[in-house]
């Protein structure tokens, strides 16, 4: 769940807040002194290591050995389970309010997955997919131009219309209806995670995850964001905006490349010959829809404040795109696409298969008819996420609340109707009728969504608890007095890193969107602390560190493991999670790279310095990998036989 939000989510790190109004500016001198622990823990080094420990174990499990995440899971959950009872003395009670919290949690995020798995279904059944496919292939029949278009494009609009994990549901799914391999789908649904992320469903980690993260427990700015509100002549909204217009400016140069990057690894991970310098033959093309995108992006970042930047931005992109596409502007000489199905080797597919499904076309289908479905979900999208009654309703009355589950502090909702998953089932209904699908069309879709979910239910149930027993461990449920585990892990690098602080600050963003799943989270949890951190360490201009902290905290979605789960169980493709990781985690690093190096320029200016040093090191890496990929041959694909069945536990699986 990218940008979304709930009071399930909000709530345990609002609780913090007053911890943040006694730091004060020596926060960096004092975080190497507080007592920690029960074992008198003055070293902040020794918490911070136990408080990554279980990341760092569900980490190794699902990188380093290739487990499914349904079985590193739940070890990375017994894990913290103890750390939080035995060195934070968090009661076991507690920590099992915490993993209820985390259940209701996934369910809701269940709810996403089976609703986008019954919008494929239902498309799929009804012969529309036949239709979108052809329609674009009229576009071009390029693989390479169709994931720019889809993912990219459209998927940040839907970002900027729903957040909350819906463009890779929307986008994965798609992808794989019209014939894209099922790992390659959702690869190119995970990457799109970044740029459009922070202006997700229409600014929420900006204006919720920022607003909130800087602000205290009445809704007022806390005193140290106060005072340099006041030094720039800006209210509260004015700072929020003023903040993320920096935040869109370091997504459009770190975005810039993102098109261009989707085409690489479809044409180096996938293609015939497996050479990304296939993908770098549509470079023109690649950076005219990221300008197509970015631009108006940043004009409405700066003019109209951060609720509409990637949904105005990934709609006049998409018209710019489509319309100078279908002229042949900047089309490759050579049509790329991907071997024939039959070569690909078995872990590239899911068991999701649309062309088994299709059905029988009796006569030919619109293209506003078949794409009548999407066109719906975005219209329901806008009309619930921008009417106030509307929206008032669906995030009050319609929204069930468990208060104090076992008597503890923590609650939780389960916001069904808000959520995305609703609107693709009424968007499903709607399609009956639209599509004139026959009883047993309808009675198929339902039977194969229904199949499908129970792949993605095991990792979903364990993941989102660790979550909320990592999140759930500040002082207002420990007996230790410590900080909660991810703001533990956050001071621990901010007191070794001094004033090269900006470097690393998108990397604790990166660090609370894994483990929470989304930016607006990771942004309620660490804004304050990295403002805090910016003013300790005497920066002119400390919310460019918490414009930093957004960014890493968008490109953090890339890698988040419940946002792979759930993408990859929309394209029937569970027990990959690790091998996506891997793939995914390298273009995050260096999206949070560039980053840092940018908040540093901003905040030290140009010159001899880390953040031009970092930012060039960048570059250099870039134009290498660009002369590298030019010369390498490439690796054939192998024939199927020699391909190796699912990985288990016990048993590895190479990538591809």
């Amino acid at each position: 769940m990218n940008a979304g939000t709930s009071s399930a989510e909000t709530t345990p790190c609002q609780l913090s807040t007053s911890w943040w109004q006694t730091m004060g500016l020596g926060l960096l001198d004092q975080a190497a002194r507080t007592p920690r622990i029960g074992i008198t823990m003055d070293n902040l080094a020794v918490a911070a290591l136990l408080a990554l420990t279980p990341i760092l174990l569900a980490g190794i499990l699902l990188i380093g050995f290739r487990w499914p995440a349904k079985y590193a899971m739940p070890i990375g959950l017994v894990a913290a389970a103890l750390i939080a009872n035995f060195a934070w003395q968090i009661e076991w009670v507690t920590i099992g309010a915490s993993v209820v919290q985390g259940l209701f949690t996934a369910v809701g995020l269940l709810w996403i997955v089976f609703g986008a798995l019954l919008l494929l279904a239902t498309i799929t059944r009804s012969g529309a997919i036949q239709t979108i496919r052809a329609g674009f292939v009229s576009i071009s029949p390029d693989r390479r131009i169709q994931v720019i278009i889809i993912a990219w494009l459209f998927g940040s609009f839907i970002e900027g219309a729903a957040g909350f994990g819906t463009p890779a549901a929307v986008v994965a799914p798609l992808l794989l209806a019209l014939g894209f391999p099922a790992i390659a789908a959702v690869l190119a649904g995970l990457v799109i995670q970044s740029t459009p992320v922070s202006f997700g469903a229409v600014g929420t980690p900006m204006v919720v995850g920022i607003g909130t993260g800087l602000s205290q427990e009445d809704g007022s700015m806390s005193s140290d964001v106060a005072a340099r509100a006041a030094e720039l002549g800006l209210d509260q909204s004015e700072f929020v905006a003023h903040t993320a217009a920096q935040v869109a400016l370091m997504h459009g140069v770190c975005g810039i490349l993102i098109p261009l990057l989707l085409s690489c690894l479809l044409t180096g991970f996938f293609g015939r010959n497996r050479r990304f310098a296939d993908g770098l033959a549509v470079a023109p093309f690649a950076l005219f829809a990221a300008l197509a995108m970015i631009v108006p992006y940043l004009l409405v970042a700066n003019l109209l404040g951060p609720e509409f930047p990637s949904l105005i931005g990934g709609l006049v992109g998409l018209a710019i795109v489509v319309s100078a596409s279908r002229a042949g502007f900047l089309m490759p000489k050579e049509t790329w696409d991907f071997a024939p199905r039959e070569m690909w080797p078995k872990h590239w597919m899911g068991t999701v298969d649309p062309a088994e499904e299709a059905a029988e076309m009796t006569k030919k289908m619109s293209l506003l008819r078949a794409w009548s479905p999407y066109l719906v979900v975005v219209a329901l999208l806008l009309f619930t996420r921008n009417v106030p009654s509307v929206k008032e309703f669906l995030t009050g009355p319609a929204v069930l609340t468990i208060e104090e589950i076992f008597g503890t502090p923590i609650s939780s909702d389960m916001d069904l109707l808000w959520s995305p998953g609703f609107i693709f089932v009424i968007a499903c209904l709607a399609t009956y009728f639209i599509h004139r699908m026959t009883g047993g069309q309808i009675t198929g879709s339902w039977k194969i969504a229904g199949s499908q979910i129970a792949g993605a239910a095991v990792a979903l149930l364990c993941s989102l608890p660790l979550v909320r027993v990592f999140i759930n461990s500040g002082s207002d449920y420990n007996a230790s007095g410590l900080d909660s585990m991810p703001v533990t892990l956050a001071e621990a690098a901010a007191s070794t890193v001094g004033s090269g602080w900006p470097l690393l600050a998108p990397f604790v963003g990166a660090l609370g969107a894994f483990v929470a799943g989304s930016n607006t989270v990771s942004n309620i949890m660490f804004s304050q602390f990295q403002f805090s951190t910016g003013t300790a360490i005497g920066a002119a201009s400390p919310e460019t560190i918490v414009a930093a902290q957004a960014v890493g905290g968008a490109a953090g979605n890339m890698v988040a493991v419940h946002n792979v789960v759930a993408a990859s169980a929309t394209v029937g493709l569970v027990g990959r999670e690790g091998e996506l990781i891997r793939r995914t985690s390298i273009p995050m690093l260096v999206y949070s790279l560039t980053a840092g190096a940018l908040a540093f320029i901003g905040i030290n200016g140009l010159g001899f310095n880390a953040g031009t040093v970092v930012f060039g090191a960048v570059l250099v890496g870039l134009i290498v990998a660009v002369v590298l990929a030019r010369r390498a041959p490439g690796k054939p694909l192998v024939a199927p036989s020699s391909d190796i069945e699912e990985p288990t536990p016990k048993a590895q699986s190479p990538e591809s």
